[in-house]
């Protein structure tokens, strides 16, 4: 969503949910590479790949983020 691009974020689009990622705020906890590394895989660029989970299954994940660097957009 554009608040959260200006706000620092970072899209990662999906086909059915988008994903948003601010670096700045992340406390490297690893909550979403623990949770789902089809998704969330750090030695990969782009990173973040919606599509390689349910929607539900992202959403379930970003939720455990402590620190709110990770956001999504359900379409």
């Amino acid at each position: 969503m554009s608040d959260w691009i200006e706000k620092g974020y970072r899209e990662y689009r999906g086909e059915k949910i988008d994903v948003y990622f601010n670096t700045a705020i992340c406390e490297h906890a690893a909550e979403c590479v623990k949770g789902d590394p089809a998704v969330f895989d750090t030695s990969r660029k782009p990173w973040i790949v919606p599509d390689n989970a349910t929607p539900e299954k992202v959403q379930e994940v970003i939720q455990r983020c402590p620190s709110g660097a990770l956001k999504y957009q359900v379409k």
